[in-house]
């Protein structure tokens, strides 16, 4: 297959006019049969490391079906690989949802490809709880992470923790050998928050959502994070979480090289209207909007490549914002050396984007898996 007269997402030189060839599932140099591709963007197949369920399904059941239909769902928002988020569970349950997702990725599953396991929760701060359970927040446990990478598989990729716990230091020097540590759900000060980056964690999850706000005496996470150059980023770029000047600043603050868009979405994406639950706490969402009783926000209901066209909205330019969807996140996770770019000898995993930037097809190790060219 070779995808002509489109313009082709490249990580150094924006969008540049030149052929895709693909040949047994992976980007090759050359290949016959041209298809005209004219007037569309081609950029690589999303990478979700953030995000909780969607069409009814949420990774915390540990449901085997559900993550099936999550997989399904995200393959067909040109999200090719997923890292599904759990949250502040029992520990019985955490486990559990480790071990579904081992089996799932040891059967092959259909669907977007699962590539990692995020633990977001129990090792969060009660004050900045947010949509978590708080009746099953602790302190940061190096045997309890050792249980869940091995009921995993190895899949654990990331661990979000509040760095001003007891014990969280010394947990993220150990825990940042094995996985990527994420800052979260914190009430940690600049010195705390840069402590962190200091022991081994690379990742702020959802910057500015669940932590101090980024003030001029006190910047907190953000300010710790601006001056940590190799710490990545995570924006929910809803349209609800983070204000458009707020997503502005942030790009040129950090850098589109340290950004990572994530779509936080909760059970309610993809589907209409109504009352769900989010880590076992019942949210109301309406429209763009989901949230627990008391009007805290409670994740997203938008998939990462409409958070990605929301960016460009708001300002960010196409590259940059593909940059921080397909890019960054599989540097995050470790998987760059085959996806995130559509470099050749890579999967051929790439979405298809018409000038309005609405998704055309799905291209799944070489195979159209949604839309038509």
């Amino acid at each position: 297959m070779r995808l002509t007269g489109a313009r082709v997402f490249d990580p150094q030189a924006g969008f540049v006019e030149r052929d895709l060839c693909i040949e047994g599932g992976k980007i090759v140099p050359d290949a016959g049969d041209p298809i005209a591709a004219a007037d569309c963007f081609l950029i690589p197949g999303l990478t979700d490391l953030h995000f909780h369920g969607c069409r009814g399904a949420d990774f915390s059941d540990g449901d085997p079906q559900g993550l099936e239909t999550m997989a399904a769902y995200e393959l067909s928002r040109g999200v090719t690989q997923i890292c599904p988020a759990g949250m502040t569970l029992a520990a019985e349950q955490l486990l559990t949802i480790c071990q579904t997702a081992a089996a799932h990725r040891a059967a092959g599953k259909p669907g977007a490809e699962l590539v990692g396991v995020n633990l977001e929760g129990p090792f969060l701060s009660e004050a900045k709880k947010g949509a978590q359970n708080g009746a099953w927040l602790q302190k940061p446990s190096l045997p309890q992470l050792e249980a869940l990478i091995e009921a995993s598989q190895g899949l654990v990729k990331l661990v979000s923790v509040a760095p001003e716990l007891e014990g969280a230091l010394d947990f993220i020097r150990e825990a940042s050998r094995r996985v990527t540590v994420s800052v979260a759900h914190t009430t940690a000060n600049y010195d705390t928050a840069l402590a962190a980056f200091q022991a081994g964690a690379r990742e702020v999850t959802h910057l500015y959502n669940a932590m101090p706000p980024f003030a001029h005496r006190d910047p907190g996470v953000v300010g710790a994070a601006a001056d940590s150059p190799e710490v990545y980023c995570e924006l929910i770029c809803d349209g609800i979480h983070i204000h458009p000047a707020v997503v502005r600043a942030t790009f040129r603050l950090m850098g589109r090289e340290r950004m990572v868009l994530i779509s936080d979405t909760m059970r309610a994406a993809g589907m209409p209207d109504g009352d769900y639950t989010l880590g076992g706490q019942a949210v109301r969402v309406q429209g763009k909007l989901a949230t627990l009783a008391d009007g805290t926000i409670a994740g997203s209901v938008t998939d990462l490549m409409s958070c990605m066209r929301t960016a460009v909205s708001f300002g960010i330019p196409l590259e940059d914002a593909v940059t921080a969807a397909a890019v960054n996140p599989a540097r995050v996770l470790g998987i760059y050396d085959r996806v995130g770019s559509l470099d050749v000898g890579k999967d051929a995993n790439a979405a298809v984007l018409d000038r309005n930037l609405e998704l055309k097809a799905v291209l799944f190790r070489g195979q159209t898996v949604f839309g038509g060219l």
